[in-house]
């Protein structure tokens, strides 16, 4: 393992977990499909229900009948031929959208109790160390698909409605408290809603929905309407709104380390230049006048001081200046009685 400055790590080019959430029938495969270049994954096997036109959005379908055949699909858990095989079955497709959640959280609890039967309980439902059990099968075959595939991921949610109080909120579809866990491994969540004659989606948290937004995507965006002509790429330039908002701030990173290097070497030089009270004073307004970025200052101030100690040097207010410092009094050795 590399220990390395935050401020040189990059993320250009990042793929990214999504997760769209709103009632039937509002569009959330349409804008999934909008994703670059989807597979489309149709857990809910009601493919035959959505609008050939919309299905044709897709690059590639699939319908897995359980979990494991899901992660047979996409190499999960596979030997090393087999995953090659499965890596290159997906090199088509650059986002794999997951229709839905709920479903995929449904059968992936199904294949944990099958594994093992303490996950379950005897109504059929998932045990305490299920559910916990299905939080991280859930995160792993979602850092499956970004690290070892290299892919976007969607999920799309079903809304409903809870009541909380006298205020009615929406919240995802999902089995017991696994809709806890959905939200922690998310870059961008969105809810859909109809404004008016408008199809909104909002990445803000607000008093109806949870929602989560990153690297700049936040508040409430208007999803066009497709009308001939106008390409179905609104999560395509999402994502690509996100990824330059990355690549800026990697620069800007990259700027400030610059300068980072540029203090600490000054410094460096400063410091080698002073041996003694004389010298230490000298250097003083030039230490003063370096150009700090990042925790340079903070750390030049350290080196400052242990210099100073180094030479046995200290600042005396007097003089208002550095001197060196004063040996201690030597008792006077006691009489023999």
């Amino acid at each position: 393992m590399a220990i390395v400055r935050p401020e040189t790590l990059t993320f250009s080019n990042k793929k990214i977990r999504m997760l769209i959430a709103g009632y039937p029938g509002i569009g959330k495969t349409t804008l999934a499909l909008s994703a670059p270049r989807p597979l489309y994954i149709d857990v809910d096997l009601s493919a035959e229900r959505i609008d050939r036109n919309v299905l044709n959005m897709a690059e590639g379908v699939t319908q897995p009948r359980d979990y494991k055949e899901l992660m047979q699909d996409l190499g999960i858990g596979c030997t090393e031929m087999e995953l090659a095989a499965a890596k290159a079955a997906l090199a088509p497709y650059e986002t794999i959208v997951v229709d839905t959640g709920g479903k995929l959280l449904t059968i992936m609890g199904q294949y944990g109790r099958s594994i093992e039967p303490k996950y379950g309980q005897r109504d059929g439902s998932l045990s305490l160390k299920g559910y916990g059990w299905l939080g991280k099968e859930f995160q792993r075959f979602l850092d499956f698909i970004i690290y070892q595939l290299d892919k976007h991921i969607v999920i799309v949610f079903h809304a409903i409605e809870d009541k909380d109080g006298d205020d009615t909120k929406l919240r995802i579809k999902a089995e017991g408290s696994s809709k806890n866990s959905v939200w922690e491994v998310m870059d961008l969540g969105g809810f859909m809603e109809m404004r008016g004659n408008q199809r909104t989606i909002g990445f803000s948290n607000c008093e109806r929905y949870f929602a989560k937004g990153t690297r700049g995507i936040h508040g409430i965006r208007v999803i066009p309407e497709l009308t001939p002509g106008r390409p179905n790429d609104f999560l395509a330039r999402l994502f690509a709104e996100y990824n330059a908002t990355v690549e800026s701030e990697a620069e800007a990173a990259q700027s400030q380390k610059q300068g980072y290097d540029a203090a600490m070497a000054e410094v460096k030089k400063i410091l080698a230049g002073i041996t003694d009270a004389e010298s230490a004073n000298a250097a003083m307004p030039a230490f003063k006048t370096v150009n700090h970025a990042l925790t340079s200052e903070r750390e030049a101030a350290v080196q400052w001081k242990d210099k100073m100690r180094a030479l046995n040097l200290f600042w005396d207010q007097t003089i208002s200046a550095y001197a060196p410092r004063p040996a201690e009094p030597q008792e006077a050795p006691k009489e023999a009685t």
